[in-house]
């Protein structure tokens, strides 16, 4: 399984964003069942898609990610193309529709 890139800060987050082609966000609380349930499968999904770069962040750590990506609840799915918002999902992930999407903007990006 792919491993996740922690990012502790709102500069760190901005500066994975903007110097990856292809950046996907994981946000998470550290007590959220939904979110260590959720985060192997997406490790395991992730392992198709060698060219996303996978960050991880802790929204209580970093309080200010809430403001910055204005997330009400986790965990939250965000990928990044060329540092726009692509595809964003939260709470409940319906995995297959999730790679669905991934797969459209894989192909037309990495071919």
């Amino acid at each position: 399984m792919r491993e996740f890139t922690e990012l502790a800060s709102i500069q760190s987050i901005n500066n994975f964003i903007n110097v990856n082609e292809l950046s996907f966000l994981y946000i998470s609380r550290p007590n959220c069942s939904v979110c260590h349930g959720l985060l192997p499968q997406v490790q395991k999904l992730m392992e198709k898609y060698p060219e996303i770069k996978l960050g991880h962040i802790n929204a209580e750590a970093v309080e200010e990610v809430a403001g910055r990506f204005s997330i009400f609840t986790v965990p939250v799915l965000i990928l990044f193309l060329e540092g726009k918002e692509y595809v964003r999902e939260a709470r409940i992930v319906h995995m297959d529709l999730f790679e669905e999407k991934l797969d459209k903007i894989y192909k037309n990006v990495i071919g």
